[in-house]
């Protein structure tokens, strides 16, 4: 039965997930957003007849799955009832060549012996048009051919190709190596050229870790964070996905199943935030200049809240008919039907995201008048919708209303608005927007407010609570110590926190109650605990996400808080950049653990 007990390769143009048996069960080509040519992860009724790349071991009793030191490099040692053992490693190659950074379409693999003489089978079974089509399979001298739905993948190997082709059992009596990519020739032995991709790889990421700005505590958690955040960035465009994957659903048989393998506007703040925490400046600044580049919008009405990873503005929304979807519980979707909805939060994301630019000397191109006039067009949008209903932060299908946090993203638009006039001497503007961000603060204070509740409501004039809403004291809409933001917090921690983990809301929507919690919905309770004076419980929840983690330390979009199952899209940027945000709020200093 599938599960989200995976990890994840990658290098920034494709990613792949690997069970604990290392099956390839999941990998889409040409790049993130591409067909799942290895889609048994959304094929599994108990055992998938196809959609991945298995290495299957005789007698197979038990497994262990580990992640490289620092590096998307993950290592499967599966052991026999006979004692024989032997070890998988598996990656996409990343690092520097010619001047820039080689990251092909491939996958490469080695097995090799530790113990014994182990019985392989090699079960190599990729499918095509969204698990509709099988392949057609040409064999040369030393390399097979997939070929399907436009796309052409070659394993280039010096496994027997007789043996993979008829899928044989054989004795692994030394080290095997594969690549699985391009159609294209390798001009020197498989086995040199992946130890020497393997070597380079590894360096890559060594270096890229021996950067990051981390915390003192929970330093591992981190960086693997950092590493899965940076392999949901596509890099040929700057765009970060948020999630790899399509329809996991967020709860068992809720139909809450979405195609995430795009770039949502209200990701692009706390993707920012957390990059530059830690110091990913690079990443960042090419994150930027896709945000700026999409939210260009000053011939359109509304701005699109999701785009795809090269600016594509058609989404439109289809099932994969040809796969039942993860354990049964279709449908797979293909593209996400948010595109066409009004999400006035937008807005907000990207001024509060391209904020950095004007602020931060690290970046080859800082921000100038120009950027600013072409923020001002989203700061003007924002004055006129912040009072309009739309879908909301969590895409409500079928309803609109106007959304506490939607005008509190328009607010924080005109706000930064101010703040960039500031910083570049534009009295005039700065004394605009400033004006404006206080009648809409004015508004949102007097409607958003409900003394019977004592908390903000996530509807203005309403009365149902949202998580969103523990995010007014990071944004700095009210002070962290302002008894309004402090009730809000406790009401919020009693009407929505189950256990450990706190729900995105409580009421029902287009799908009925929601019955799983919104990961990063903890994180940011987390941190507004911690903003409150309340440190010591904040570190503790923040161990139980931690505990939550699957077995190589990634998070889903969510968890059961009463099994401790993980579900929903994975592995989950929101997620991440919610651990990595919260660990540097909470560590101790440097100074303080010494």
């Amino acid at each position: 039965m599938s599960s989200l007990e995976l990890a994840m390769i990658g290098n920034c143009n494709i990613a792949a997930l690997i069970d604990q048996r290392a099956r390839i069960v999941w990998g889409c080509f040409p790049r993130l957003d591409g067909d799942p040519m290895f889609c048994a992860l959304l094929l599994d009724h108990g055992e998938a007849e196809a959609g991945y790349f298995d290495i299957e071991l005789k007698g197979l009793v038990r497994t262990e799955q580990r992640y490289r030191r620092n590096t998307p490099i993950v290592e499967t040692i599966l052991h026999a009832e006979d004692g024989s053992a032997l070890q998988i490693t598996d990656f996409a190659p990343r690092f520097k060549q010619f001047g820039r950074t080689f990251r092909p379409m491939m996958i490469a693999r080695e097995i090799k012996p530790l113990a014994g003489l182990p019985k392989i089978r090699i079960r190599l079974r990729p499918l095509a048009n969204y698990g509709a089509e099988v392949p057609e399979r040409t064999q040369g001298s030393n390399h097979i051919r997939y070929v399907g739905h436009g796309l052409t993948l070659r394993l280039t190997t010096d496994a027997p190709l007789s043996y993979i082709v008829q899928e044989t059992s054989f004795t692994l009596d030394g080290p095997l190596h594969f690549l699985l990519g391009p159609d294209e020739t390798v001009a020197q032995s498989v086995a040199h050229v992946c130890r020497d991709f393997f070597e380079q790889t590894e360096n890559y990421w060594f270096e890229w870790c021996r950067y990051l700005a981390l915390p003192f505590e929970w330093q591992e958690a981190v960086i693997r964070a950092a590493i899965t955040l940076k392999l949901a960035n596509f890099e040929d465009s700057g765009a970060v996905v948020a999630a790899i994957t399509t329809s996991i659903p967020e709860a068992p048989n809720t139909e809450r199943n979405w195609d995430y393998r795009f770039c949502w506007l209200r990701d692009s703040y706390f993707v920012v935030h957390a990059l530059n925490r830690l110091g990913v400046t690079r990443s960042m600044e090419g994150y930027l200049r896709f945000i700026v580049d999409v939210a260009d919008v000053t011939d359109v009405e509304d701005l699109q809240p999701v785009f795809g990873i090269t600016q594509e503005t058609n989404l439109t929304e289809t099932v994969a008919e040809a796969l039942p979807g993860y354990r049964g519980m279709g449908p797979v979707r293909i593209g996400n039907g948010a595109y066409t909805q009004i999400q006035n939060d937008g807005y907000g994301h990207v001024v509060l995201a391209a904020t950095q630019s004007f602020f931060d000397h690290r970046l080859s191109s800082p921000g100038d008048e120009s950027l600013f006039r072409r923020l001002e067009t989203l700061g003007h949008k924002a004055l006129s919708k912040w009072c309009e209903p739309d879908a909301g932060l969590w895409e409500f299908r079928n309803r609109q209303h106007v959304h506490t946090f939607s005008a509190l993203m328009c607010w924080a638009a005109c706000d930064r608005l101010a703040r960039i006039a500031r910083r570049l001497s534009l009295g005039e503007r700065q004394r605009f927007w400033r004006q404006e961000a206080e009648k809409i603060r004015s508004a949102i204070l007097e409607q958003a407010w409900c003394d019977k509740r004592n908390s903000f409501v996530g509807v203005l004039g309403g009365g149902e609570l949202d998580a969103s809403l523990l995010l007014m004291g990071d944004l700095g809409f009210v002070r962290f110590s302002d008894p309004r933001f402090i009730g809000t917090v406790e009401t919020l921690e009693k009407e929505l926190r189950r256990g450990n983990y706190l729900f995105r809301y409580a009421a029902e929507d287009d799908f009925g109650r929601p019955e799983t919690s919104f990961n990063v919905c903890t994180f940011w309770f987390i941190d507004a605990l911690a903003g409150i004076g309340r440190r010591e419980k904040a570190r503790e929840l923040f161990e139980t996400m931690l505990a939550a983690r699957n077995h190589v330390g990634l998070l889903s979009e969510d968890v059961d808080p009463a099994t401790g199952e993980l579900w929903g899209n994975y592995p989950q940027t929101y997620s991440m950049v919610g651990l990595i945000n919260s660990a540097m709020r909470l560590s101790k200093t440097w100074e303080e653990a010494f």
